[in-house]
């Protein structure tokens, strides 16, 4: 049986390179798609350690055409995809008025539109796979100051439910992870809790939306 492989669109070193760890040590393979080729490497080394296989491909999320190209780039090393995590978000700090037009549709490009083309990407590819999105508290609960990450938290987490209802039977599981609170080492709201949270989520693949928030 051919080991797994978790994609990674928007790898950093919180929250994606912990569920790489985590999912690394549960015995995938880790793709990751990044600007940075420097920070690429440095997680494939740190996965390394760890003894998990990983590798870096350079892709833009706010460019189509980029994320395309690098999307194909996996899936012409590893042939398939068995589970997407999208990571990547923007949302510059301002409240409403003081945004311009082209600073939210940027912005939502990151979000939201770059999920949906990574989701494109990967489904072809994918046999009774799993789409993890990461959301935000900022979703159920909006902030003036930072409105536009709110309005691409919104948008990812109705990308979700929208995605499930069309994909689920297909065989293929939609998730998001509502993440209530700021994410830090040290807390209960720390990259290694939620890395948990994403793999119970691909193992039940039951609830479209969990949300993650300090008992």
């Amino acid at each position: 049986m051919s080991e797994k492989l978790l994609l990674i669109v928007g790898s950093g070193p919180g929250i994606s390179l912990n569920t790489a760890r985590k999912f690394g040590k549960e015995g995938f393979k880790v793709a990751m798609i990044s600007r940075s080729m420097d920070s690429l490497h440095r997680y494939e080394d740190e996965l390394k350690n760890d003894g998990i296989i990983a590798k870096g491909f350079p892709g833009d999320v706010s460019s189509e055409e980029s994320l395309r190209k690098a999307i194909d780039k996996v899936i012409k090393t590893y042939g398939k995809v068995d589970v997407l995590l999208y990571n990547a978000a923007s949302g510059r700090p301002g409240k409403p008025t003081t945004l311009s037009a082209d600073q939210l549709v940027e912005d939502f490009k990151i979000s939201v539109a770059g999920a949906l083309t990574a989701v494109k990407e990967t489904v072809p590819h994918m046999q009774n796979g799993a789409i993890l999105l990461t959301g935000g508290g900022l979703a159920l609960h909006p902030y003036a100051d930072y409105s536009s990450l709110a309005i691409g938290k919104a948008g990812i987490r109705n990308l979700a439910y929208s995605l499930n209802q069309e994909l689920a039977s297909k065989g293929i599981y939609v998730g998001t992870l509502t993440i209530k609170g700021f994410v830090e080492e040290g807390t209960y709201v720390s990259p290694a809790n939620i890395a948990e949270t994403f793999y119970h989520m691909f193992e039940n693949r039951k609830d479209v939306e969990v949300t993650f928030e300090e008992k």
